[in-house]
Order: C-alpha cells, then sequence, then structure tokens
C-alpha cells in the first residue's frame, strides 16, 4: 500500500504570507523521507497573483490586499467561506508528474460535485473546473526539486463579489459559482472532508489525519 498522506485541518482564517513561507520552510526542509501532507484551510480576503498574472487584470481590490506568489496561473481571490487545499508531495517518489497531479486534483473536484447531482468539467485551455461557464475551482502548483506547493482552492459558501474587483484567472467577465449556490444543503464541512477523500482516491494514498 502506497505511504499514507498527513492531512492537517487548520481552523480560524490564516493570513496567506505565513502560509505561504510555512509551506517554502517546509518544502525546504524535507528530504527523500519526509512525509506528504495535504493542508486545509481558509484565508482572509487576499488576491494573489501567479507566476503568469498580469497586474492589469486586478481591476479595483480596494480595500483586499495583493500579494504577488509564486505558484503557477494568473490571478485569483481567496476569502472566508472557500476551502484551499495545499498539496505538499514528492512527485518523482510518487512516481507522476505535474499533469497527473493536476488532473488528479480537476477529477477530485469534478467527482465530489458529481456526487450530489452538480455536472462539471475542466477545461485544457484554462485549468480549474467549471460548472456551465462559472468557475468553481481553481489550481495554482509550484514545483521545486520535484515536490510540489501550492494546490487549489474551491469555493463553497463565500462572498462572491470580490471576483469583480479582479478578472479571475486573467479571463475578463468569467462568471464565478460556488457550492452552496448549487446544493445549499451540503455542510461547509461536510464538503472539505468530502474534498480530501476524493483527493485521496484521485492520488491512490490513504489520508492520515493530523494536528493543526
Amino acid at each position: 500500500m502506497n505511504a499514507p498522506i498527513l492531512v492537517r485541518f487548520w481552523p480560524g482564517l490564516l493570513p496567506y504570507f505565513t502560509v505561504l513561507d510555512a509551506m517554502r520552510e517546509f518544502t525546504r526542509q524535507r528530504d527523500a523521507d519526509t512525509p506528504d501532507q495535504m493542508w486545509i484551510l481558509q484565508h482572509p480576503p487576499v488576491v494573489t497573483l501567479g507566476r503568469n498574472a498580469d497586474a492589469a487584470d486586478v481591476l479595483d481590490p480596494g480595500p483586499i490586499p495583493v500579494i504577488r506568489s509564486d505558484r503557477g496561473g494568473k490571478v485569483t481571490y481567496h476569502g472566508p467561506g472557500q476551502w484551499v487545499v495545499y498539496l505538499l508531495i514528492d512527485l518523482p517518489r510518487m512516481g507522476i508528474n505535474v499533469r497527473t497531479l493536476t488532473t488528479a486534483m480537476e477529477q477530485s473536484v469534478i467527482r465530489l460535485l458529481q456526487r450530489r447531482g452538480i455536472e462539471a468539467h475542466a477545461r485544457r485551455d484554462a485549468p480549474g473546473v467549471y460548472v456551465g461557464n462559472a468557475k468553481i475551482a481553481s489550481l495554482g502548483l509550484r514545483i521545486q526539486r520535484g515536490r510540489s506547493y501550492h494546490g487549489l482552492s474551491l469555493n463553497t459558501e463565500m462572498d462572491l463579489s470580490p471576483f469583480q474587483r479582479i478578472h479571475p484567472c486573467g479571463m475578463a467577465n468569467l462568471a464565478v459559482t460556488q457550492v452552496h449556490d448549487l446544493c445549499p444543503d451540503w455542510p461547509s464541512h461536510d464538503v472539505a472532508e468530502a474534498l480530501m477523500a476524493e483527493l485521496s482516491v484521485s492520488l491512490d494514498r490513504p489520508l492520515k489525519k493530523g494536528g493543526a
């Protein structure tokens, strides 16, 4: 059996830079025997720009901080009510590449939604998961020495209006949606638990819960 991935549920709202620094430090210090981890958490309001982002895609951030990140992708918004999963995985040890990991993340969200009767799909031209023409999950990774960090965000039960302050993923007029609007009776914490279970299936790895 493949070695388990340690899952950490972080309580409250964690500042983006705090988590970014922690991911970088974990990735820098890990060695060939360090167990893989997945962190699931929420951030206070923040706009982040990936390595391919154009600052012009931030239209009017208002009071929301704008942070340059080292992940792939363009511009997105994180805020309360959105689950963010950071995947700290040794890709060569798993025998996968970044495309495999990206597909696993997309398929996990697609299956998660399908189990509640929500039809979702991925797009080759714009990574992420969509319901109709509206984006519900965003992806962005960084790989260093074969080890990944960053991951995916799933709009769950949040204020979506800050997305109007940006061109999400660099796409003007891109609609966004969330789990709560499609399935109002699905508690947010249950969504998080189900998402981690789907990631376990996609990665063919058991999960082991750890403390925050």
